[in-house]
């Protein structure tokens, strides 16, 4: 029998390490937490602090609270009486390969070791883990962590399949909502998508058919309202009537949807589009303040979650 894990190891404390530690800490969990950066330590606790009112409108588990967070020295001290690892370290290759080092050296053998890499392979450092590569899992989050569901598991050529399904359940006692990636992919899945819908939203800017501000609007107001609640192809087969999704194929307007991704813009932000984009956002932001935008999509998040885990009849 699997001992429950109670204890994380934040490796880097950043924007995404911190809102981890406010889901570990939200958890009922203990969590030491390790990066090198000067303040860190007092920068991570301003943070768990500012998003610790979101998790009690969710709800905590029972122990909560952002006492249960304790600073260590290195990785190694962090990860010392870890049942979990969540790294957050820079998208550099060359530091992944030494943090995962150090961190294999130092937990304990049962000890998972997560990575929140949005771009970097788990082959490409899980090597570097002499004693126990095995246990190496791709534990992607989408930002915020403390808030958004999502996270992407997965494993590299040496991951054994028992660290993967150990990091799926951990994942669900979590109250996420990890999904399987069974093969390896640069960006993983959810951020493919993205990319591709970034990709249009930029052509579509520099051919000039919208500005910055509508090119937003059309998804805020528009498909996302849907996206917030079903996925592309569970859409889609609601937009098939009583046929579903396989009454569309090879009809009229689905040959247009093809035809549509054939004349998909191909990209590159410039110097001049980037700075139509930068000055598009600016004008949507106006004089607001940024933070108070952040404030007010979170806010807006949390009683979506809300929503959503009341509507027991969607996926």
């Amino acid at each position: 029998m699997t001992t429950p894990i109670t204890r994380i190891a934040i490796i880097g404390a950043g924007v995404i390490g911190a809102s981890w530690a406010t889901a570990f800490l939200a958890r009922g969990m203990d969590v030491v937490a390790s990066d090198p950066a000067p303040g860190a330590e007092e920068a991570l606790r301003k943070t768990v602090d500012a998003q610790w009112p979101a998790m009690q409108q969710i709800g905590l588990s029972p122990g909560a609270s952002t006492e249960r967070l304790r600073f260590a020295a290195s990785p190694e001290d962090a990860v010392a009486d870890a049942g979990f690892a969540q790294e957050n370290g820079p998208e550099r290759l060359d530091i992944k390969r030494d943090l995962f080092c150090r961190l294999d050296e130092a937990a304990p053998p049962d000890a998972l070791l997560a990575t929140s890499t949005s771009t970097i392979t788990i082959s490409e450092f899980q090597d570097a883990c002499t004693r126990h590569p095995e246990r190496v899992v791709l534990g992607h989050p989408f930002n915020p962590p403390h808030l958004i569901p999502l996270v992407e598991v997965g494993g590299g050529k040496q991951t054994a399949l028992d660290a993967i399904e150990r990091a799926l359940n951990f994942y669900r006692t979590m109250g996420k909502h990890p999904i399987h990636l069974r093969c390896e992919i640069t960006g993983h899945v959810a951020n493919r998508l993205q990319a591709a819908l970034w990709q249009e939203a930029f052509s579509l800017v520099r051919a000039g058919v919208a500005s910055v501000a509508d090119v937003d609007a059309a998804i805020a107001h528009g498909p996302g309202l849907r996206w917030s609640l079903l996925g592309p192809f569970m859409n889609l087969h609601l937009s098939g009537g009583a046929g579903g999704v396989g009454a569309l194929f090879g009809k009229p307007l689905w040959q247009a949807t093809e035809g549509m991704w054939r004349d998909l813009g191909s990209v590159t932000v410039d110097a001049d589009l980037g700075a139509r984009v930068v000055a598009g956002v600016r004008d949507e932001v106006g004089e607001g303040d940024l933070t108070e935008v952040i404030r007010q999509r979170d806010e807006a998040l949390v009683k979506l979650l809300k929503l959503k885990s009341q509507q027991n009849a969607l996926p």
